[in-house]
């Protein structure tokens, strides 16, 4: 493991429904010791967002944190989108060598903040398969209620038909340009190669 040599970069994160960024970033000054210029802020950016413009600079290699830095957040949220996200991203930083500290009492380069990160891994798993139960459940009611996923057919049966038929033919088939205009106008794309010559 990585020692915690480098740098401390805070990085909060504030939605438009909750203006804290003030409070973020006096509690990584003061609580968290981060300088006020190594603070990256995401303004007006949910955790939901995959593409955070702050918070996607501090992670460039080359110029963001480095091995041996310290991530300081004010709390976990401020990382991701759910606790399975918060989880795969601390795992990452730690795969690179930079250690991560909540201002909450989650700090992995002690024995009790890496115990605190696996014991999150657990209910993030859990988390997990919970919705994905959950998924499963509903999907088996709605079968069993005769109701199926997917989009509305498209085509109806005489077209279905005559889908089959051009599939069953090949080339051999001469359409109509009355059936090509009705399936084109379905947005089902066709071959001119299927339209009679003398249509």
């Amino acid at each position: 493991m990585t020692t915690a040599t480098g740098r401390l970069i805070g990085y909060a994160r504030v939605s438009t429904a909750e203006q804290d960024e003030v409070y973020q970033r006096a509690q990584l000054v003061d609580k968290g010791g981060v300088q006020a210029r190594d603070i990256y802020v995401d303004h007006g950016v949910s955790g939901t967002k995959t593409s955070r413009p702050a918070w996607d600079r501090m992670m460039d290699e080359d110029k963001g944190l480095q091995p041996g830095d310290t991530l300081v957040v004010w709390k976990l949220d401020r990382i991701g989108r759910n606790s399975g996200h918060v989880i795969t991203t601390i795992h990452t930083l730690v795969d690179r060598g930079i250690h991560v500290r909540t201002l909450d009492g989650i700090d992995t380069t002690t024995a009790t903040g890496r115990g605190m990160l696996g014991m999150l891994a657990v209910c993030a798993q859990m988390e997990r398969d919970f919705n994905s139960e959950r998924t499963r459940a509903a999907l088996d009611h709605r079968r069993g209620l005769g109701i199926t996923g997917g989009r509305p057919r498209s085509v109806d049966d005489k077209q279905a038909r005559l889908i089959r038929r051009m599939y069953d033919e090949g080339d051999k088939v001469a359409l109509h340009r009355s059936h090509v205009e009705d399936l084109s106008r379905d947005r089902l794309p066709l071959p001119l190669s299927f339209l009679s010559k003398e249509a």
